[in-house]
């Protein structure tokens, strides 16, 4: 029979949560800055929140693109009908036509790479902020409402709504 040392034990256990933590810091940190080194084709986005709310604002993000750069057969406003709320086409319609940029990207060119975390919870809707880098560096940060009951996204801001 095999005896373990508590004390091993100890240390091989706080070194484990150590790892752990520092995995999971990472990515959090790195929220906010370019990835390094990144050019050309976007690689799946980070949804750190793993929620069902932040998932649809990521699917409806990455399948939006590919249509954009028609990679999909399927139109970007056909994507938007599909995820959005009847009420937020409009308004990024009138959006569109106002600052001559895309509705969705919040700018004249595509993201190369995205990352999703939701934010708040309350009332039946999530706020999820999706964080866009850009391929000449820099991003920004779009701000989306999900309703709960259907995750509907019922609205994309430049600030958060709640």
């Amino acid at each position: 029979m095999t005896r373990m040392n508590p004390l091993r034990t100890a240390l091989a256990g706080a070194a484990a949560l150590l790892a752990v933590g520092g995995l999971v810091a990472t990515p959090a940190q790195a929220a906010f800055a370019p990835p390094a080194g990144r050019t050309g084709a976007a690689a799946p986005a980070q949804v750190r929140a793993g929620t069902p709310a932040a998932h649809e604002v990521v699917t409806f993000f990455e399948e939006y693109r590919r249509a954009v750069l028609g990679e999909s057969g399927e139109s970007p406003r056909a994507v938007r009908e599909r995820h959005l709320a009847p009420h937020l086409n409009l308004r990024l319609d009138a959006w569109a036509q106002q600052h001559g940029a895309d509705p969705v990207f919040r700018a004249q060119n595509v993201p190369v790479d995205w990352s999703a975390q939701q934010v708040k919870e309350e009332y039946g809707f999530a706020s999820v902020r999706l964080t866009e880098f850009w391929g000449g560096g820099g991003g920004q940060e779009v701000w989306y409402t999900v309703r709960l009951s259907d995750l509907r996204i019922v609205e994309l801001n430049d600030q958060p709504a709640f």
